[in-house]
């Protein structure tokens, strides 16, 4: 059973920072794509930051230049590394993990909330 469990929401005011941890389970991690996601009140779902299996980054303009993204693939986990956090970056963050194919999957974890204030 794959698992993802998340770790480091919180809240911090606005200009500070927080580290997000995915910890996977090590079957499959080398091979996925891992990614973080937020989702704010009332508002859609958004890719904040991915990284696949050869460390190909993406971001979302919104967070560009102040989040990191990054793997550990011998501790089959995913970080999150938000630096001058924003009142807007408020939502619960999720982890995922996708692998296309035959015995693809796209795994959720159970979300962290992270709160900035001004």
């Amino acid at each position: 059973q794959v698992q993802l469990v998340e770790s480091g929401g919180g809240l911090v005011q606005a200009g500070g920072s927080l580290r997000l941890s995915c910890a996977a389970s090590r079957i499959f991690f080398s091979s996925s794509t891992m990614g973080w996601y937020r989702q704010a009140p009332g508002k859609q779902r958004e890719l904040v930051a991915i990284i696949s299996s050869g460390r190909v980054t993406n971001y979302a303009d919104s967070v560009k230049g102040r989040f990191t993204i990054s793997r550990d693939n011998a501790l089959s986990t995913v970080y999150l590394q938000m630096n001058s956090l924003k009142p807007e970056d408020t939502a619960v963050y999720y982890c995922n993990a996708v692998k296309l194919g035959a015995a693809g999957y796209n795994y959720w974890g159970q979300g962290t909330q992270v709160t900035v204030t001004s």
